[in-house]
Parts: structure tokens; C-alpha cells; sequence
């Protein structure tokens, strides 16, 4: 009943919920996720387990039992479903059987490809279970993907990571992170991607939900997990859908003046846009899984600092999978057909145009770049002090440029390079040139110029040595926010 790896099969996982007497609940399920009640009925034993399993596919009533939605498959429809059904669980059963038994709801409602198939196929999961008799409930929430052609494929891998659901609650609770690895055994994360994943209630109190997030991106079972200003794990598709979208991506260890008026200054000139202009917008600070590793395994302290720094002012987190630019904007390109902008400083840049990045593509850069720059996106480029570039290089390696050719005084480390005067490799200039031309690559304009000295690197320097000076190279909240939690290092 297991397979050869020691990983219990869908069938076995199912039959041993049912041979529990103590767990009895509800199973409801809207539109494609029938799934997960019939895989219990299958598996043997389902009385002992399944108190009830109805199904309310008519919006009509769906709406009598659960009340009006506006969206039927959204997170607000899939917590009325689990309310509503553990409610009248516990109502009906807690004096009959309270004593002896854990009460436990289950919901999902998800889209499966449509017979015209072109909807967007996706769904929300969900359950309320209670971990041992008497004690109050505790949530786990998720919302998946399918990535399966044919509507058929996409129930059955539903049901699967139903059962997995389950499975996980009563059985790894204790161990979040196998219960989040766990959600698609035998099925596959090619066919399932798990986007949002959330931790509520008592049994879950020293969970940090985002930090679960970022398991999601760790384990491949998604490519980008999204926090809010509050802290809140948001799913992508409800923030991103139809906007317009300005990201810049860093390590922010910590966000500095910098980060904040490249920023600022970008979105002052995106928002001039004509595409853009009437239109509803996110703005996103992105941090890469590469960025995380970087030192090998993730801190979950030192992650969680600089969300919570990036909340203290304010924005929008995206932790990613997409070391390449041009597959972060395929990405947002699954949710809305809006102008993309991306600040970024000169050393990013430099990246976007070196070439070794690109070397799985068959098209090489100018595949890449045809990825990149479709349907309106345009990077805006914050500029950097000569003597920081050369430094940024090495002695020696920076390429050529414009400015730096003309300028050969004292005052020579003072010039600023910027999008005009940077150039890239010589079999590449009329690529670039073509790319400032035609306005896919622009300037920022407006910085201060008092900011461009700032380094992340300098502040956690000056911090390590209890250098005060550092405070003023930040956001006074993101100071108040280091000096308060004692973050990275910081000590009186």
C-alpha cells in the first residue's frame, strides 16, 4: 500500500484517516474538487470518518446555504464553506460524540478547464480540524494550481492533494515543514502548484506563515510567495490581477535611502506613462531565492528582518524563484496584461546584459530579451557614482564608457554613470542602443544625489561596528525597527 521510496500512497493515506475512530467530519466541495470525499468512499471504511459530503454546484444553492459571494472560487467563499460546515458539525455532534471524538471540516472550491478551456484553472483548499477531542479548532488554508491539459488529470491531482491536506493536518501538524512538502506526494509539483499557504489558530501559534511561505518557494511547490505592509501572506493572482505593476528587486539587508528613492523616483516617472496613466498599480520589492541563499542555507531570521523592515514602510514583498528578469515578468504576465516597469541600479543592469545567463536558451539574449521587453515592459535605471562602478567591477574590468572616455580630470570620479553613457559589450551596443531608442531602457530622473553613496554592505558594516552614522543612510523607521529588535547585530 506504500510505494517503494516509503511514501504512503493516496489510498493508504485515506484508509487510515477512515480506521480512526476518533476523526469524523464534513466534506464540501464546490465545482471541480468532487474529488477528495470519493477518494475516502474508495479507500474503505469512509463511515467512521465522513459525517456528511454534499456538493452545492448551482450558484443558487451554493448562495441559500452559504449566503451571496461575488467570487465563488476565492479564499472569502472557502472560509464561509469551512465556518458554516464546522459550525453545524460541532452543533449537532459535540454532545452526542464531543468527548471522544476530533471534529474536523473540510472544503474546496476550484475552476478545472472549462469545456471552451480557456479559463483560468485554480482553486482554494481548506481545512478546520480540531487536534485532539475537546480542543478548539485550528485552520490550514491553501490555494493551488493545476497545470494539467485535460480537465479529468486536473480532479484527480486535486483530489490527491486533498487527501494530502488532510493527511498533513492530523498527522504533521508538529512538522509544518513536512506537512508543506508533503501536499503533493503522488502527484508531482509539474502538475500542482501550491501559491499561498496559510497557518491559522491555536495549534499553529508559533508559526510564522510567511516563513512557511518561503518553504513553498524552497521545496519547488511554487516560483513566488507575496507578504503584505501587515505581515500578511497574500496570494498573488488577487493582488496582481489587471494591475499595473512596478517592481525592484535588491537584498534590502537592510532597505536603504537608496532603495527607497530609486523607488520613489521610478514610480513618480511610471506613473507618467500613458499605458499606466487611469490604471490601478502594485508596486513590489522583490528579493530572489539566490539572494536568500547566498550564504547557503536560508536564516529565517535574517528573512524575516527584512520583510518585516520592507513592511515598516509600507510595501509589498515578493520572494521569488526567477533569477532572471525575463522570467519575472513572464510570471506576471499569468495575471494581468498591464504596463511592467523595473527599477533597478547600473550593477543590475550590467546583469540583465551579461549573456552567460542565457546560455540554456536556443534564442541566447535576444530570446531572452524578446521574453523580457513584450507587451510594454520598460526598465527604469537609477544611476551610480564612477568611482562606486569601478569599484562594483574590480580594478581594471569596467567596460568602456562614454563619460569616462571624455573625462579624464580630478573631478573624473564624480561623474555619474547612468543608462546614456553605459556601454555593454561591443557586439551588443546596437542591441542596446536599439532598447534606448525605442524607450524599453530610461533614466530615472529626480534622485538625490546625496543618496547615491549608500551602500547595504557600508550600513551593516557601520551597525557591526556600532557605528551611529548608519542611521542616517536608512528610513528613520527602519532604524527605530533595527535598533528596537536588535537586528542584524545591532547592540547598544
Amino acid at each position: 500500500m506504500s510505494t517503494d521510496s516509503g511514501l504512503l500512497t493516496t489510498n493508504r493515506k485515506a484508509l487510515t484517516i477512515n480506521l480512526d475512530e476518533s476523526r469524523y467530519g464534513t466534506f464540501a466541495e464546490i465545482g471541480a474538487g468532487q474529488e477528495v470525499s470519493r477518494l475516502f468512499f474508495q479507500a474503505g471504511g469512509a463511515a467512521g470518518t465522513i459525517a456528511k459530503s454534499m456538493s452545492a454546484y448551482d450558484m443558487t444553492f451554493s448562495d441559500e446555504i452559504y449566503g451571496k459571494a461575488p467570487r465563488y472560487v476565492s479564499r472569502e467563499r472557502l472560509v464561509t464553506m469551512l465556518d458554516h460546515e464546522y459550525e453545524l458539525l460541532h452543533e449537532r455532534l459535540s454532545a452526542q460524540r464531543g468527548e471522544n471524538t476530533t471534529f474536523f471540516a473540510f472544503a474546496d472550491t476550484v475552476a478545472a478547464k472549462s469545456y471552451r478551456g480557456n479559463n483560468e484553472c485554480h482553486g482554494w483548499m481548506g481545512i478546520t480540524f480540531q487536534p485532539k477531542p475537546g480542543a478548539p479548532a485550528s485552520r490550514i488554508i491553501i490555494h493551488v494550481r493545476m497545470w494539467d491539459k485535460d480537465h479529468i488529470l486536473q480532479q484527480q491531482a486535486l483530489g490527491v492533494v486533498g487527501v494530502n491536506l488532510i493527511y498533513g493536518a492530523f498527522n504533521y501538524r508538529d512538522q509544518p515543514e513536512r506537512l508543506i512538502s508533503s501536499l503533493t506526494d503522488n502527484v508531482g509539483n509539474d502538475r500542482i502548484e501550491v501559491d499561498m499557504l496559510k497557518f491559522e489558530g491555536p495549534e499553529f501559534a508559533d508559526v510564522d506563515n510567511r516563513l512557511m511561505s518561503l518553504h513553498l518557494v524552497q521545496f519547488g511547490l511554487t516560483n513566488a510567495v507575496m507578504f503584505g505592509p501587515d505581515h500578511d501572506v497574500l496570494q498573488p493572482s488577487e493582488v496582481l490581477r489587471r494591475k499595473a505593476i512596478l517592481v525592484e528587486r535588491g537584498s534590502f539587508r537592510p532597505v536603504t535611502h537608496v532603495n527607497v528613492d530609486m523607488l520613489n523616483c521610478a514610480c513618480a516617472q511610471f506613473m507618467q506613462e500613458p499605458a499606466v496613466k487611469g490604471k490601478e498599480m502594485i508596486v513590489l520589492m522583490e528579493i530572489t531565492m539566490n539572494n536568500l541563499l547566498a550564504s547557503g542555507d536560508i536564516d529565517a531570521e535574517d528573512f524575516l528582518s527584512r520583510v518585516d523592515l520592507l513592511g515598516e514602510i509600507g510595501l509589498t514583498v515578493l520572494i521569488s524563484n526567477y533569477p532572471e528578469y525575463y522570467r519575472l515578468t513572464s510570471y506576471f504576465r499569468r495575471y494581468t496584461d498591464e504596463m511592467i516597469g523595473v527599477a533597478m541600479g547600473i550593477n543590475n543592469l550590467l546583469e540583465v546584459f551579461n549573456e552567460k545567463y542565457y546560455e540554456s536558451l536556443q534564442g541566447g539574449i535576444l530570446e531572452a530579451f524578446g521574453r523580457l521587453f513584450r507587451n510594454a515592459v520598460k526598465l527604469f535605471i537609477y544611476p551610480m557614482r564612477r568611482a562606486a562602478y569601478d569599484k562594483f567591477q574590480g580594478e581594471g574590468t569596467a567596460p568602456s564608457l562614454a563619460a569616462g572616455r571624455a573625462v579624464s580630470h580630478a573631478f573624473s570620479k564624480d561623474v555619474l554613470v547612468t543608462a546614456r553613457n553605459l556601454q555593454v559589450a561591443p557586439r551588443l551596443q546596437n542591441l542596446y542602443a536599439h532598447l534606448m531608442e525605442n524607450h524599453y531602457i530610461d533614466c530615472i530622473t529626480g534622485y538625490d544625489s546625496d543618496y547615491l553613496d549608500i551602500f547595504s554592505h557600508d550600513v551593516l558594516e557601520r551597525i557591526h561596528q556600532n557605528d551611529p552614522n548608519w542611521e542616517k543612510m536608512v528610513p528613520e523607521p527602519v532604524a527605530a525597527a533595527i535598533k528596537s529588535h536588535g537586528l542584524f547585530g545591532y547592540s547598544e
